[in-house]
This record gives C-alpha cells, structure tokens and sequence, in this order.
C-alpha cells in the first residue's frame, strides 16, 4: 500500500493536486507553517541577507506560470524543466538582492504612500476607471501573489528602477565624441576586391592513407563511439483509452442539467439617446433647459430619431438618429446605466440624464433576455465533456496499475498482458536523445542512463511525456564508449585533413596575391587569373546591402591608405574561400551639411542612454563581485 501511494506520487492527477495544495498555500499566506521546518539553510544568501525557501518558491511558481501562458493553451507542464527554472530564478533573485541593497545604501526609498498611488493608478487593478479591490486581489491571485506579497516586490523592483535612472539619466555625451561618432558612422569608403573560391584548391589537394593513419595515431583518444542505451517501454496512451466508452441518454441530460444550473441569463437593452452637451459655450443650466424643452417636444409626440439627428452633440450616434444598439450592463458610464435599466416600458423616454458628458434623454428599445442553449444544440459538446472526462478517469485509474505492476514486476511481459499494452523497442540513441518523441524526450533520457536502470536492471516509474501519455521504460542494451577502429573513422579523418590542408593552401595563395599587390601589380590581372571578376564600389557604407557581412566588417577595419596608396587585406568567407580587399579612399563627411540640429539631438540623447545603460551594466558586475554570496 505504501509503496503505491508512493508510485501514485509520480502521476499527473496528483502533481496537479500538489500543485494546487502549493499555490493554495502560496495564496493565503500559510508561509508561517512552512516556516515551521527549521533547521535547513536558506537557498541562497548575499551580504548576509537570506533568500528564503518561501520567496524562492512564489518566484518560481510564478516564472511557471509565464512560461505555460507563453507556451499557449496545449502547454505541457511536464515539458519544463524545474532544476533549470529553479537555477535561473535564484540567479535572477540574487541580482535583485544586491541591487536592491545597493539602492538602500544610496539613500533611495519608497513611501508606503507612493506604493498605494502606484497601486491604485494601476489600470489592470480598475473597473470603470476606478481601483478596485476584488479585481485587484483577483489579479494578483492569477499571478500567484497576494497583496502583501506583491507590495514587497513593487518596492524592491522600483527600487532597483530608481537606482538604474539614476545612471541613465545623468549619462551624458560630449561635443567631441559626438561628432567624432557621427564621423564614424557615416564614413564611407571606396574599396574592390574579388574572391578566392575554395574549391578549385579543394579538388588538387591530396590526402594519403599514411596520413589517415598517422593522424589516427596521434588522437586517436578522440575517436570514441557515443555512449548508447536501447530501451523498451510501454505507452499508456490516453486517446487509446476513449473508443470503447459509451455515453448514454441519461449521463446526457445529467450534463446538460448542470448546464442549466450554472447558467446565468443575461438581460441586453436597446438604447437610443440625445446628448446636450456641456461646454465653454453651453454651461449646465443651459443644456439642462435645451434638454427639458426637447424632452416636451417627444411627450408632445415629436419624433426621437429627427430629434437626434438634429440636436445631439454625439457626432458617433446622432446620424443614425441617437442608436446606441443592443448592450449589456458594464457599457455605460453609471447615471446613464441606472437610469436605462430602471425604465419599464419599450419606448420609454428617460428624464434628462446628466453624466459627465451633459444631459442625455435616453429611449429605451427592445429587451433581450438571453436563453440558455437548447438540449440539441449543445449534444455534441456534452458528449465530447463526459468523454474527456471518463478518458481522464480510466488514465489516471490505469496509470496507478501500470505504476503497481511495473514496479512489482522484474520485466515488462506481466505489466502488458494485464493492461493490453504492447511492448516496444527503440533504437539505440545516446544522451543527445533519438529521433523519436519517447527516446528524444529529456525525462526519459534521465532514467535511461540513470545508474539506477543501467545497474540494477529494473523498470522506471511511469515517465510522463505530456498531459496524455506516459512510458514505463526498461533498459534493453547499454553501449558503452569504445575506441573505433581506423576504417570506421577513415573517411572522417579523410575529410579533416581536406579540409586542414585547403585552408593551409588558400591563406598561402591569399598572401602570396597579397604580396603581388603591394609590389603593384594590377588587380584585376590577378582576379582573371583566378578566373574571377573584380568588383569595385564606391561610396560603400556600414550598412551597406552589396557586400557580405564579413567583407564589409573587414573593410572599415582597414587602416586608412595614405596619399594615392591602397590598402590590402584577406578575408576568410564564410564558403571557405578568401576575399582579396582593396581599399582605395575615405570619405568622411561634413557633418555640419549632412545632419540637423534635430537630428544632433537624438543622437545626442540615444549615444548617452546607451552610454547610461553601459555604466549601470558595469556596476551591476562590479557589485556581484563584492557582493558575498553563497548557495546552498
């Protein structure tokens, strides 16, 4: 019995019954019973401050959270890795700690008055424009935090923010370097240069058996096979479980029952209004008259929609005589609402109406009480319910056998007769993983080479894959490293070699032309003798599309030739072969006709934010590197 519950633990029902428990208890505040196992380190310490089991946990059950709303509605819990989440949100929560104490000690604070306004300004916590408190601690329990907690962080991060301003913003450019980097960046150059392919070098080059061998010699440490397992294993496949389920007449109507008991009808309004607006030119006593003597005018049986038309100052209602359609409550502001919704009758006309826009005279149209779905509408649907749910019940039920017969079990023969499961095989992989989605899955790949199953010969626990299947896997062969022979390695050896002995070849070439240029031969001789062309450009900018990437880096790395000189170099390109360089001028530009004042200033604004963001960077290192910190 124990033994299964301890199996059952590592089934999907009850993670997610562990997990729910968890946030629970991260919701409302039962830290204090945690907090109750004493004896344990904290998970991380920095100057002697504690990063507490408890602030680890809410932070990365909430780096959960973000990562599965990313992932989108099919995310799979088992597919994130916690020991990673867990490591990159302690690392996160350690900066925080040393900024934040860096912060403290440079006198910055935050008055619990100024949280409150951030709070209550903020729009995520408002309803029609107002704080308010049940969405707001709606929200945070969404994220997994509670008000307390959350206040603690808006302290900390605005903190960290006040610090990181405060380098940003008394960053500053001066005039020289300004200039000097707009100098820079708009620099262009007149260069040629044409290509040295490799694989005409390729195909004279030469390599012997005798070379193969000497070099097999020489490492052949290196020339290991990969560490391999194969495996069999048994899917427990939830969408196998639903075709012999049957969901009868009765299951259907007790579906749909609670269908009705759960539904809540919603009542839509028609409404067309008047708006007299207040203004400059039209205070409040006068609308209201214009109002009233409109609203004689309807009782006297004058006609609300040329009403509308010619009176109301809402410019997106009154063309189409004042309709405001069909809506339910939450559309208007208050007044108007109240005063819709109060109306009985269709066709009823309210008394003027005075909102922060003026006076309105509201006419009130059809009501619409929304019905629930009729029994056959919604058949379908309720069956495919009753069928997720049964396929979820008869998995979990049969993932805690699978879990009691695979551990009980010295192979996996038993556990598959008595769950019709068939067993299956795998081709060898190593700790890269297969091709397959069980062998390439990073959960199996732990327990395939885990000493445990290599060692003891056993079956894993049940491996979930995703929400819907699981494995129990078993060890079939395990491929230990071993050293390969020359012929298995013969032509990987071949085409190093090749390619060595290429690349040796070419730069030998490259700086013989380059030696050739500098003696004065002509360039373009030497680009036909290599039956290439020569490419000359002019006016060739930083961010210009004619060159590849690393011609043009290469080229502005070049030094500047002198009097009617050139200048040379070789590039290696990213096809193997060599680019020979000329760069024949430099063009810098008067900045004075080549850029305006406004444009000076956003240069100006941009080069000392990054200049900002530079110095915030480099005090960030250098208090992680005073800072004591330890992990445990």
């Amino acid at each position: 019995m124990l033994q299964s519950i301890r199996d059952n633990s590592q089934s999907i029902v009850a993670k997610v019954i562990v997990g729910l428990i968890v946030v629970t208890f991260a919701l409302f505040g039962v830290e204090s019973l945690v907090s109750l196992t004493t004896g344990t380190k904290a998970p991380a310490t920095v100057n002697g401050v504690e990063i507490g089991d408890q602030e680890l946990f809410r932070a990365v059950e909430l780096q959960r959270r973000q990562l599965l709303a990313q992932m989108g509605a099919n995310a799979d819990p088992a597919a994130l890795d916690d020991n990673l989440i867990r490591t990159m949100v302690l690392d996160r929560l350690i900066d925080d700690a040393v900024l934040v104490q860096s912060a403290s000690e440079q006198g910055m604070a935050i008055s619990p008055q100024m949280l409150d306004q951030m709070i209550v300004s903020t729009g995520d916590f408002q309803l029609d424009g107002s704080f308010n408190r049940d969405q707001f601690e709606a929200v945070l329990r969404n994220v997994g935090l509670t008000p307390l907690t959350y206040r603690d962080y808006l302290r900390r991060e605005t903190l960290i923010e006040q610090e990181k301003s405060g380098y940003q913003l008394s960053a500053f450019v001066t005039d020289d370097q300004l200039k000097n980097l707009l100098a820079l960046d708009r620099q262009t150059r007149d260069m040629a240069w044409f290509e040295v392919p490799a694989a005409p070098v390729r195909a004279q080059i030469k390599v012997t058996d005798a070379e193969i061998a000497a070099r097999y010699e020489t490492q052949r440490d290196l020339y290991q096979t990969e560490e391999q397992v194969s495996i069999r294993y048994l899917l427990l496949d939830k969408a196998s479980l639903l075709g012999d389920i049957e969901v009868s007449d009765a299951e259907l109507q007790g579906q749909y029952q609670q269908v009705l008991a759960s539904f809540s009808s919603d009542e839509e309004r028609e409404a067309a209004h008047i708006l007299i607006e207040v203004s400059d030119a039209q205070d409040a006593a006068a609308a209201e008259a214009k109002a009233q003597a409109l609203k004689k005018q309807l009782d006297d049986g004058a006609d609300f929609a040329a009403l509308a038309k010619a009176n109301s100052d809402d410019p997106g209602s009154a063309a189409s005589g004042g309709e405001l359609g069909l809506n339910a409550r939450g559309m208007f502001v208050g007044p108007f609402e109240d005063a819709l919704f109060a109306m009985k009758e269709e066709g009823e006309v309210s008394e003027p109406v005075r909102t922060e826009f003026g006076y309105h005279l509201i006419k009130l149209g059809k009501i619409v009480q929304t019905e629930p779905p009729s029994f056959d509408d919604m058949k379908a649907e309720l069956r495919e319910q009753i069928l997720t749910q049964k396929g979820e019940s008869r998995y979990v039920e049969q993932l805690e056998r699978l879990a009691d017969v695979t551990f009980s079990s010295g192979n996996l023969e038993e556990p598959a007769d008595e769950l019709q499961l068939e067993i299956q095989t795998s081709e060898p992989f190593g700790r890269a993983g297969g091709s397959d989605a069980v062998s390439a899955n990073p959960r199996v790949l732990a327990a395939a080479f885990s000493a445990e199953l290599i060692n003891d010969g056993v079956n894993s626990a049940p491996i979930e894959l995703d929400a819907g299947r699981s494995v129990v896997i078993r060890v079939q062969e395990h491929l230990r490293p071993r050293q390969q022979t020359q012929d298995e390695v013969a032509d990987v050896i071949h085409q190093e070699l090749l390619e060595e002995k290429t690349a040796a070849r070419i730069d030998a070439l490259a700086g013989e032309l380059l030696d050739q240029l500098k003696q004065g031969a002509d360039m373009a001789e030497l680009a036909a003798a290599q039956n290439q062309s020569l490419t000359e450009l002019a006016d060739v900018s930083r961010a210009s599309p004619d060159l590849a990437a690393e011609v043009r880096a290469e080229l502005f790395r070049m030094p500047q030739p002198q009097a009617d000189a050139t200048s040379y170099a070789s590039v290696e390109l990213n096809s193997g072969g060599r680019a020979i360089v000329a760069l024949k001028g430099v063009k810098v530009p008067n900045l004075d006709d080549a850029v305006s004042a406004d444009e000076l200033k956003a240069m100006r604004a941009y080069l000392a934010g990054r200049q900002g963001q530079q110095d915030y960077q480099d005090l960030v290192r250098t208090l992680k590197d005073a800072a004591e910190i330890e992990k445990n």
